[in-house]
């Protein structure tokens, strides 16, 4: 079961962790989806450090610190059920895949940790 919540977790934390990267970067990608949902540009940054300490504790929770492992993991969940509802309010479909599939890894990160 270890194995499963470390390589779920590592890739979660990666993904986030870049994604995170491209919004402090303002990569054309996170510009154009972020317009295209409403979310304000000024917001990115804020955005970018929750993906960030998301990010950050998930690190921790597999160094040993489990209780902010899960903590992050929770965040990240409800972060992108934000994301999709976001998506979902703006009616905009062709894209809702990319937050839909980092609240799935959110959630197995955070079910995985749970029961580990």
């Amino acid at each position: 079961m270890y194995t499963a919540y470390a390589i779920t977790t590592a890739i979660t934390l990666l993904a986030n962790a870049g994604i995170a990267v491209a919004d402090f970067l303002g990569a054309r990608f996170v510009l154009a989806n972020s317009a295209e949902v409403g979310v304000p540009r000024a917001w990115l940054p804020w955005l970018a450090t929750l993906k960030a300490a998301g990010a950050a504790g998930l690190l921790l929770g597999l160094a040993g610190v489990p209780f902010i492992g899960v903590a992050a993991a929770t965040g990240l969940v409800l972060f992108f059920v934000g994301a999709v509802a976001a998506h979902i309010r703006a009616r905009v479909y062709d894209n809702i895949a990319f937050p839909g599939a980092y609240l799935a890894l959110a959630a197995a990160s955070l079910v995985l940790a749970v029961v580990r």
